[in-house]
């Protein structure tokens, strides 16, 4: 019953994706394993943080918003943000890219989301012990959002790049640039706590869900005139 609040949003977020590549489904098997991969990238981004602290680069973050907002802001974009990224990416790029399955342009945000899923979940059950049960099911249903529409922007333009055999690396440090870029944000804003932060990232993570939300319905219109 106590982890609850990570396991029904895993469920709930898992049954909208794979509706959502309803027209050519992905083998739930890859599904899993990008599920999987995910979990393992939060570990990926622990070694990432751990090994700022061997650089005296580590802070913590909620210190830093009440003793040094600017340098909260500076760590959320040039640590926060890239390293969470660049943990799912990575798994993306050596694996799920390569799955012979992924042959059309919705599957790297399907692919993507996944990851993010699993990641998120992992995220969400080390926060249990430290938020209430209501902050709990609030978490894990709005933090895998946050994750998945973050790795959506690096999952759809590799994967487009990635079948068109088409500037795949450049197109890799470009997306995620992008998505660290919007993630330190999102977090400096959410930790930072100030009077308009919640407002001001809710409306941050709508822009981008709305964006991915037209991207899916016009990859869906093409999937469906194509078959």
């Amino acid at each position: 019953m106590l982890i609850l609040p990570v396991i029904l949003p895993v469920l709930f977020w898992a049954g909208y994706h794979y509706h959502k590549d309803r027209h050519l489904p992905e083998p739930v098997g890859h599904l899993i394993l990008a599920f999987l991969l995910g979990a393992g990238s939060y570990w990926l981004g622990i070694v990432m943080y751990e090994a700022l602290g061997y650089l005296g680069l580590r802070y913590d973050a909620y210190l830093l918003a009440e003793d040094n907002p600017p340098g909260l802001l500076i760590y959320a974009l040039l640590a926060i943000g890239p390293i969470e990224e660049l943990a799912k990416l990575i798994p993306f790029v050596i694996v799920v890219i390569r799955f012979a399955e992924f042959d059309e342009p919705i599957d790297g945000i399907i692919y993507a989301s996944f990851i993010a899923l699993g990641f998120s979940a992992v995220e969400n059950y080390f926060y249990l012990g430290y938020v209430s049960t209501v902050e709990a099911i609030a978490r894990g249903f709005a933090g895998p959002i946050v994750h998945m529409v973050l790795a959506s922007i690096w999952g759809y333009y590799i994967g487009l790049a990635w079948l068109k055999r088409n500037h795949v690396v450049r197109t890799a440090v470009g997306s995620l640039g992008i998505a660290a870029l919007l993630h330190g944000i999102y977090d400096y804003l959410v930790i930072a706590m100030t009077a308009f932060a919640l407002p001001t990232s809710a409306i941050l993570v709508l822009g981008i869900w709305i964006w991915r939300l037209y991207l899916l319905r016009a990859l869906h219109r093409e999937a469906r005139d194509a078959a």
